[in-house]
Parts: C-alpha cells; sequence; structure tokens
C-alpha cells in the first residue's frame, strides 16, 4: 500500500494532518488555473488513493483568496487550438479522467471554495463530495462563453444531481457567474463560511469524517455513484449487498458493544 509520506506532487500543495490529505492548487497570481500537467498529477493523485490506507478524507482548495479560474488559457487553450482532433480528444478524455477518477476514489472530498471557481474549476468541485463555500466566491460555468459546450468533464450528469436539472441547464447554457449565496441557496454549497474561517471548516468537516467508520463511508460513495444509473429495484438490491459486508467489519461491532454499554464507539475504519 502506498503511504500518505509517498505522495509528493510537483504542480500543486499536498499536506497530511492526522488522516486528512489537503490538496492546495497554488498558482495564485493567476487564480490557480490548471496546466496539462497539473490535470495529469490531479488525475494520477486520486487514482493513488485507492491505495492509500492512512488517508481517509480530502480537503481541496486554492491559494490566495481563490478557488480555481479553470484551465489556464495561455498554457491550455493557446497549445489546444493547434491539435488535430485526436489531440484534442487526448485532452478531453483526460480531463474527464480526473473527475472519474474524483468520485472513484473512496476518500471523501470536500472542496473548500473561495474567490474565483470557474470553468474546470466548478468540475474540481462537482466532483467532490461536499462543497463549502464563502459569500463573495463567484462559480460560473463558463464554457459556452469560450464557444464550447456546457457538457464537459461530467457537468450535464453531475451539476443536475446537486442543484437539479432546470438550475444546471440555465447555468450551462448562460455561463454566468452566481455568488456564494445563491450558490447556498440552490444547493450548490452545503454551507457559506467567512473567508478566514474557511480552511478551518472544512478540516473540521474532514477531521469530523475520519472519526466515523470510514470502510462504511467509502462504501456510501460508491454506492451514491453507482445508483445514479439503476432502478429501484437494483439500487435496493445493490444497498442490502452493501450494508451485509459492512454488517462484518469490526467497526460494526465496535459500535453495537459501545452501544450496549451506553459509551460512544470509536471507530477505526476496519
Amino acid at each position: 500500500m502506498t503511504k500518505a509520506a509517498d505522495i509528493r506532487p510537483t504542480h500543486f500543495a499536498w499536506r497530511v494532518d492526522g488522516k486528512v490529505g489537503t490538496i492546495t492548487l497554488n498558482r495564485p497570481e493567476r487564480k490557480n488555473p490548471l496546466t496539462f500537467e497539473s490535470y495529469a498529477e490531479l488525475r494520477d493523485l486520486f487514482r493513488t488513493l485507492l491505495y492509500v490506507d492512512d488517508i481517509k478524507a480530502i480537503v481541496m482548495t486554492g491559494a490566495g483568496g481563490n478557488f480555481c479560474s479553470g484551465g489556464d488559457v495561455l498554457d491550455i487553450i493557446g497549445k489546444l487550438i493547434k491539435l488535430p482532433m485526436p489531440g484534442l480528444l487526448e485532452f478531453t478524455r483526460m480531463t474527464g479522467d480526473l473527475v472519474k477518477a474524483m468520485r472513484n476514489c473512496p476518500q471523501p472530498i470536500i472542496a473548500a471554495i473561495d474567490g474565483i471557481c470557474a470553468g474546470a474549476g466548478t468540475m474540481l468541485a462537482c466532483g467532490s463530495d461536499i462543497r463549502l463555500g464563502t459569500a463573495r466566491s463567484k462559480v460560473a460555468f463558463l464554457f459556452v462563453r469560450v464557444g464550447l459546450t456546457g457538457a464537459d468533464m461530467g457537468a450535464c450528469s453531475l451539476l443536475p444531481r446537486i442543484v437539479g436539472l432546470g438550475r444546471a441547464s440555465e447555468l450551462l447554457y448562460s455561463g454566468r457567474a452566481m455568488g456564494g449565496e445563491e450558490a447556498e441557496k440552490m444547493g450548490f454549497y452545503n454551507a457559506l463560511h467567512q473567508p478566514d474561517e474557511l480552511s478551518a471548516a472544512a478540516l473540521a468537516v474532514a477531521q469530523n469524517l475520519v472519526t466515523g467508520p470510514t470502510f462504511a463511508h467509502a462504501m456510501t460513495k460508491k454506492m451514491l455513484h453507482q445508483e445514479w444509473n439503476m432502478g429501484l429495484d437494483e439500487a435496493i438490491e445493490a444497498e442490502a449487498q452493501a450494508q451485509a459486508i459492512c454488517m462484518q467489519t469490526q467497526d460494526m461491532h465496535r459500535a453495537y458493544h459501545a452501544f450496549a454499554k451506553k459509551e460512544r464507539p470509536v471507530f477505526e475504519g476496519d
């Protein structure tokens, strides 16, 4: 198994606090845009997290008062307009693989969003499990503003799940920015925090998750992902199997014995 200490990215910052890993996009002078290299390294990190047993939750944030301004216009867009179709498809599949890796990694991901969250940055947010924001943040699915479809990196699948089909349609067609209060009202954000309290709030959510039954949390994440395309009968059967698996865990036994003693269970993730 890979350990948290073995993870040494070069295109973003990585910090470990106990069982929580924090990813910080750290190109603040450009509002933290993504490059070919950072897309690929993020994809590879989330793929690796499947095999990292000492990290139980992830926080994703940005440096300098912004989350992520999307793909770097000069480093990416300027190069893409010169590529033939096979090269373009290779790139768009790679960016989509990042979101797939986020959804397939077992650790819950908490996005802490301040300032600008645009383009591909919005899809990092959508790929996360929980989103915390600030009132001053601006969220814009601006693909259409640069002549592209709103269908990018899974936007037409993930965004309707978060805010509903009608609201997702309007955001993807218009490419407009929504402020933090609107984003919270429509359910994009789970909660709003003051900018200077956002990082601590995200870490607190993550720390709370890692004190829980983390094997069961991973199973919940898998079911949330898999059941979207299931009928009700299939979903109920899948959940029956998932619950039967979790009933064999030591954490479930710890919870039962703690309940019998009127104590609070101490989960260990096995």
